[in-house]
């Protein structure tokens, strides 16, 4: 009877030095990054892909620069630390400081966020996601975009 040769299986471990190579801190690509100005972590070199007036949310720089309590915080100039900026708090609805600090577009995400009741639509009823969703205020009135008059 022959010996069976030991065939040598491949490792699945992935290799060492990828982890070396700068990944965007969001979506985890490679390539044509960018480091933010508000805390210096590596993200997709991308605004140049936002069409102006879109509202579309296809660029992690642009998000994280235009959607974040981080980059607000680096934009109006406050000191210190954008998770306990006083004004960064006072300028906005709860809902929306809750939302800039915790949304998906984040490094960091706000931890013990204040609760808030959420927004509702003053002619149907139904909760408006003020960070995700379309409205119009009338003064002090929300509308859903199914209520909203154009």
């Amino acid at each position: 009877m022959a010996k069976q040769k030991k065939v040598k299986k491949k490792s699945t471990k992935k290799n060492l030095n990828s982890s070396s190579k700068p990944r965007c801190g969001l979506c985890g690509k490679t390539t044509k990054l960018t480091k933010t100005m508000c805390c210096d972590q590596w993200i997709c070199d991308d605004a140049d892909k936002y069409v102006l007036f879109s509202y579309a949310r296809n660029s992690c720089y642009r998000n994280h620069d235009h959607f974040t309590l981080c980059g607000y915080h680096h934009a109006e100039e406050h000191s210190g630390n954008w998770k306990d900026c006083k004004k960064c708090q006072e300028d906005f609805e709860t809902e929306m400081y809750v939302y800039y600090g915790t949304n998906k577009y984040n490094f960091e995400k706000l931890e013990n966020p204040p609760e808030y009741e959420p927004t509702k639509c003053s002619k149907c009823g139904n909760v408006i996601n003020l960070g995700e969703h379309g409205y119009s205020i009338s003064g002090q009135d929300y509308f859903c975009e199914k209520c909203t008059k154009y």
